[in-house]
């Protein structure tokens, strides 16, 4: 356990297994957020063992990105198996619009695209539970935001009731994570730090927000019988340290340097993957160099250029849409930092210290984003817009009252 944490006289274990009981004393309505990763398995490895201890039912939430190991889907079907007598499937395999950090030609992709039918890197489940018919939810549309879709899911799923949705974060994986917990200003039910309040009726809940890396093993070594993703197993022979182990869509901001992974795990998976989006190949190839080519650790100016030039040279070769996404971006953030004094510009560059701090703006910041691929800007501080997608589902709701009123 990491030295600033405030222990509180209990293994992790014990205190998850505590908030789970409190949970399925408050809220009439519960489910699972489950990805097959390690921490959800975890995660609903201890739900399911309150649930089934109560005799109750619980929602499980697997969305399927299709660009995915075969090893996750194996896993994903032993547990919805294992659970099968206690839990209420949505197995999600439906056109949903995800990122890809790995191209400026098609910075975003659409799984399970109807239109890209012949090019899936699976074929389509035919487990119990998958949901393939555009039409199921009420509220979805063809290429949705996978955000707003997991918005609008707990809205549905809730239906008015008291919903619970557990969500398998730690809190030690990122500092957007961490934010996700520690974050000061938001709606709590009554006052528990490990949960969040998104809609009227939903609290997202954390119950191993405060688990170490090591505690999720920990777990699996306490209790043999209880099945985990072996992906995670071949990634250990692959030499990936248990920080770095990641699952999720492999094109995404932080998830594209485990690329090459697929090459040595599932090599039959790799040739269809670097087939499905544009620059996953190149991606995979050199994710790990440093410099300009992904802009990461040190980045040099070319030969006659200023940062700002450098900036704009960049911007010039870019496709229009990619171009003029992150020129509203730049805008948008130049603006706060004039408001902020800096009336006459930004600098070229500033100590790199204080970049890394976001104390100061810089031109150099914005050429490391375009470098990236950075596409919501974090690196100058940026976060992804929230989406209306809840307040515009229940205006639909509400018209669709109407209507059958009249």
């Amino acid at each position: 356990m990491s030295s600033i944490k405030k222990r509180i006289g209990v293994t992790v274990l014990q205190a998850a297994k505590d908030r789970i009981r409190y949970v399925f004393d408050h809220f009439e309505a519960i489910y699972i957020s489950f990805s097959a990763g390690k921490d959800s398995s975890v995660m609903m490895h201890l739900v399911m063992d309150e649930a089934i201890r109560r005799n109750r039912k619980v929602g499980v939430l697997l969305i399927d990105l299709e660009a995915q190991y075969n090893l996750t889907i194996k896993h994903a079907e032993e547990m919805l198996e294992l659970y099968k007598n206690n839990i209420e499937p949505y197995w999600v395999c439906l056109p949903i619009k995800l990122r890809n950090a790995v191209s400026n030609y098609e910075p975003v992709w659409c799984a399970w695209d109807p239109e890209r039918k012949d090019d899936w890197v699976r074929p389509m489940p035919n487990s119990n539970g998958v949901i393939s018919d555009t039409k199921f939810f009420d509220f979805f549309h063809p290429k949705m935001e996978f955000e707003e879709f997991i918005e609008l899911f707990a809205v549905w799923y809730a239906n008015g009731r008291n919903t619970a949705a557990f969500i398998g974060i730690r809190a030690d994986e990122s500092l957007n994570r961490f934010r996700t917990i520690a974050v000061w200003d938001k709606e709590t039910h009554f006052g528990k730090r490990w949960t969040t309040k998104v809609t009227d009726s939903v609290y997202n809940v954390y119950p191993i927000y405060d688990w170490h890396v090591t505690d999720i093993w920990k777990y699996h070594s306490a209790f043999p019988s209880k099945p985990h993703n072996e992906v995670y197993d071949r990634m250990q022979l692959a030499g990936v340290s248990l920080h770095q182990m990641r699952l999720c869509q492999p094109y995404g901001d932080d998830q594209r340097r485990g690329l090459w992974l697929y090459h040595l795990i599932e090599p039959q998976t790799w040739g269809k993957l670097i087939a499905r989006v544009n620059g996953a190949n190149s991606g995979a190839l050199y994710i790990e160099e440093s410099g300009n080519i992904n802009g990461y650790q040190k980045v040099t100016l070319p030969p006659g250029h200023t940062w700002r030039s450098f900036t704009n040279l960049l911007l010039a070769t870019m496709p229009a849409v990619t171009r003029d996404h992150y020129t509203k971006r730049f805008s948008e953030w130049l603006l706060g930092w004039h408001k902020r004094g800096y009336r006459n510009g930004i600098p070229d560059y500033a100590p790199r210290e204080l970049e890394k701090k976001y104390w100061v703006p810089s031109w150099r910041r914005m050429a490391k984003v375009l470098l990236r691929n950075d596409w919501w800007c974090k690196g100058l501080g940026l976060t992804q817009p929230k989406s209306d997608a809840y307040n515009k589902y229940l205006k639909i709701k509400k018209d669709k009252k109407n209507e059958a009123l009249s």
